[in-house]
């Protein structure tokens, strides 16, 4: 017969932290000295979980989270300051990366198809940054990026004169979120959250067109080294078809997107496999993907975020730790 902790340990392993911690709030049985520790897990798994980047790290009201597991989430958190310190995802996105990667996984795992494309979709959107960070130094600082795209000949940011040949293939958008982030950095707070969930990832579009798109290319690209730059604009192909191709396209057809449909995992894999055999015709894409047939849900995913980052990723454990916590304490 199964005990409550048995029910809750398995709501545990299967990252139901919501339904965890409602029961316990419920006065599952639960030694009292364990459910506030139990509490404060499952606020925070949740959180990560629902991909709440700008309070990963902070304190949760249920209780106090491990500083260790705080630590880990700030690698991912979007700073909601100018001058914040440690700059998490503005410093490196490749954690938030290995952190989508795991989370991608759960929902596959859940077959919580609608947050499943809601993450990819997330993830396509700051592609272009990820493939700009082993050039920038830095994964898009706006209190860092001018220097390496300011200066004579740059279009970067710089407004159409009326009338004059339109030199830059930017959209009205993204040269709106460009020259923004070239000053937000010395804005207060609230204008500073406002560029963050507005157009930080119009900025990332926008680098992704320089490398990959632009047909008539200004110093943001000329400046580099041409290794450098063929190489880039490589990745950066690859971000953009990945951002074109048939699983990102999945999220108009989900609540979160147009429509009222919900994906099926079938429907999910079927569009895998389309966009895998599109993204395999890029050489840099048919390295990353051929003969891959690992165990993630996604075969495959992994190495093409890698191929664009021009580094190892890996999912991240974090999820995973925190109901491996979660478990022990329930003893």
């Amino acid at each position: 017969m199964e005990t409550a902790r048995d029910v809750l340990t398995a709501l545990a392993r299967r990252y139901a932290f919501g339904d965890l911690a409602a029961l316990i709030a419920q006065g599952t049985v639960v030694p009292d000295h364990h459910a506030d520790a139990v509490a404060a897990l499952c606020a925070f798994g949740q959180r990560v979980l629902d991909l709440d980047a700008e309070d990963f790290g902070m304190p949760e009201d249920a209780g106090e989270v491990p500083h260790d597991l705080l630590d880990r989430a700030r690698a991912s958190r979007m700073p909601q300051a100018p001058r914040e310190r440690p700059r998490g995802a503005l410093a490196s996105l490749r954690p938030a990366y290995s952190l989508l990667l795991e989370v991608i996984a759960i929902r596959w795992h859940r077959r919580d198809m609608a947050a499943l494309v809601a993450a990819v979709h997330i993830a396509a959107e700051y592609l272009p940054m990820l493939a700009w960070e082993p050039v920038l130094g830095h994964a898009g600082d706006p209190a860092r990026i001018g220097a390496s795209v300011e200066g004579e000949g740059s279009r970067f940011g710089v407004p159409i004169e009326p009338g004059s040949a339109r030199m830059c293939d930017h959209t009205r958008p993204e040269r709106s979120a460009c020259e923004r982030t070239l000053r937000v950095a010395k804005e207060p707070p609230p204008g500073w959250r406002a560029y963050l969930d507005r157009q930080h990832s119009q900025v990332a579009s926008a680098l992704g067109d320089c490398a990959a798109r632009c047909r008539t290319p200004c110093t943001v690209m000329s400046r580099l080294d041409d290794l450098v730059r063929a190489d880039l604009t490589d990745r950066c192909k690859l971000a953009g078809d990945f951002t074109d191709g048939a699983l990102v396209k999945l999220r108009h057809a989900a609540p979160v997107g147009h429509g009222f449909g919900v994906p099926s995992p079938e429907e999910v894999q079927a569009a895998w496999t389309r966009a895998r055999t599109s993204l395999s015709r890029h050489p840099l894409g048919h390295k990353a993907l051929s003969g891959t047939d690992d165990a993630y849900p996604l075969p495959g995913l992994p190495a093409l975020f890698s191929a664009i980052a021009a580094a190892d990723l890996h999912p991240d454990t974090l999820l995973h730790d925190v109901t491996t916590r979660i478990t022990t304490t329930l003893g």
